[in-house]
């Protein structure tokens, strides 16, 4: 990989802070195992825009991407910031509809991994089997496969499928979340993989002859949801106290992100 240029003399001081922001988000994803080679998706809005997003380049890990890696795209998948890099189609195509439609969205990732595909294929998706699932509960949308997404419409079911949910399986492929800031979305991400880890975890259990699976009543479950939503108690928005911890180990171990 070619060094690419320092951006930060180029750019806004809020851009460099959403770039190192965004950088930070793809570096914690990877340390999860939970990105895939080259591929998914990770964007943010440009502060101050409506239609201009940050993304990765297509052909970087995500253990290699840094805040002046990141590419400036519009909507409609121009280039608008100098790399030698590319932009993989899909992103654009489903980053560009959720941000373009949910102004609420900073943040949108998207993800591969096997416990949340594995989970993506059952008909009820996230079950609630575990106070990590519970954030869920009758809290996530459902987008069905229409194979790579390249076509531009299908942009228009994604957006139909989210409605004003903030977070969407979808099916045979994987997980998307967004957030009002790059904390939010990545935790919620940790969270439905802690939760899709268990719910398979218990079902192979079960399998293996362990006995029935115990839930929650429904009202119990949609009482956890709303503690979580609704932040009830001391309970914070997902990322607000997790995050800043996040910055600080990935500054103590690796700060390269950040160039």
């Amino acid at each position: 990989m070619s060094a690419q240029p320092d951006l930060r003399p180029h750019v806004a001081p809020e851009e460099w802070a959403a770039r190192v922001a965004l950088a930070a988000c793809y570096r914690l994803v990877a340390r999860l195992g939970l990105d895939d080679l080259i591929y998914n998706h990770i964007s943010m809005r440009v502060p101050g825009t409506t239609n201009e997003f940050l993304i990765n380049p297509y052909g970087l890990l995500f253990e290699e991407i840094t805040a002046s890696s990141l590419v400036r795209i519009d909507l409609a998948g121009n280039v608008l910031s100098p790399t030698s890099h590319t932009v993989n189609v899909a992103g654009f195509v489903i980053h560009g509809a959720i941000h373009q439609a949910r102004h609420d969205a900073v943040c949108v990732l998207h993800t591969h991994s096997d416990a949340s595909i594995a989970v993506s294929a059952q008909a009820q998706g996230l079950l609630p089997l575990s106070q990590f699932a519970m954030r869920f509960y009758q809290r996530q949308a459902f987008h069905d496969y229409e194979g790579v997404a390249i076509d531009l419409d299908e942009q228009q079911r994604l957006v139909h499928d989210l409605g004003e949910h903030y977070v969407m399986v979808m099916r045979n492929h994987g997980v998307l979340t967004l957030g009002r800031t790059p904390g939010e979305a990545f935790m919620l991400l940790y969270y439905f993989e802690r939760a899709a880890r268990i719910q398979l975890s218990m079902q192979a259990a079960t399998a293996g002859g362990a006995g029935p699976i115990l839930a929650p009543t429904p009202e119990v479950c949609e009482k956890a949801a709303r503690q979580f939503w609704e932040n009830k108690g001391d309970i914070l928005i997902a990322g607000e106290r997790e995050w800043p911890a996040f910055i600080r180990q990935l500054d103590r171990d690796d700060p390269s992100y950040r160039s």
